[in-house]
C-alpha cells in the first residue's frame, strides 16, 4: 500500500509540473488576428501571461529591448507573409535567440521540427492542436520544465 502511495504521489507531482509548464510565462505573440487568435487562447490554456502585436517589428523590437521581460515569443507566420518571413524575422533575433525560445506557427511547414539546438526555432504546422501546441511548447521551454522538475 505505501508504495502505491508513493508512486500516485510522484505521478501528481509530475503531472502538476507538466500542468504548469507554462505558468506565468510572459508571452509575446505576433498575429494578425489580435486577441481573437487561437493561439493565443491555446497559450493562455498553458498558462502564459500572453500579450499580441499585429506588427512583426514591434513585436521583435519589444522581445530585443527586453529579452529577461520574455520567456516565449510566438510568431504566426501566416499573419506576416508565411514560413520564410518567419525564419527571416526569427534570424533578426540574432543573440537574442539564445535567450528567449522562439516558436514559428505556419500552414507553409512541410513537418514539424522540434530541434536540439535550444537557439533554433521549434516550428509548428497551422492549424494548431491542442496538442502539438502543449508538445511544441514544452520542448521550446524545456529547460524551464527541467528545473521545475528537480
Amino acid at each position: 500500500p505505501k508504495a502505491s502511495v508513493r508512486s500516485a504521489s510522484l505521478f501528481a507531482r509530475l503531472v502538476g509540473h507538466a500542468a504548469q509548464v507554462g505558468f506565468g510565462i510572459r508571452a509575446l505573440l505576433v498575429t494578425g488576428d489580435g486577441m481573437d487568435n487561437p493561439i493565443r487562447h491555446r497559450l493562455a490554456g498553458l498558462g502564459s501571461l500572453v500579450e499580441a502585436t499585429d506588427d512583426l517589428f514591434i513585436g521583435l523590437e519589444a522581445v530585443i529591448e527586453d529579452p529577461a521581460g520574455y520567456g516565449l515569443l510566438v510568431i504566426d507566420c501566416d499573419a506576416i507573409g508565411g514560413i520564410e518571413a518567419g525564419r527571416r524575422a526569427f534570424a533578426m533575433l540574432g543573440e537574442v535567440a539564445r535567450r528567449v525560445p522562439v516558436i514559428l506557427v505556419s500552414a507553409d511547414c512541410k513537418g514539424q521540427e522540434f530541434p536540439e539546438d535550444r537557439s533554433a526555432p521549434v516550428v509548428l504546422r497551422a492549424p494548431l492542436s491542442m496538442v502539438s501546441m502543449r508538445v511544441g511548447f514544452e520542448h521550446a521551454l524545456r529547460d524551464r520544465l527541467a528545473i521545475r522538475m528537480i
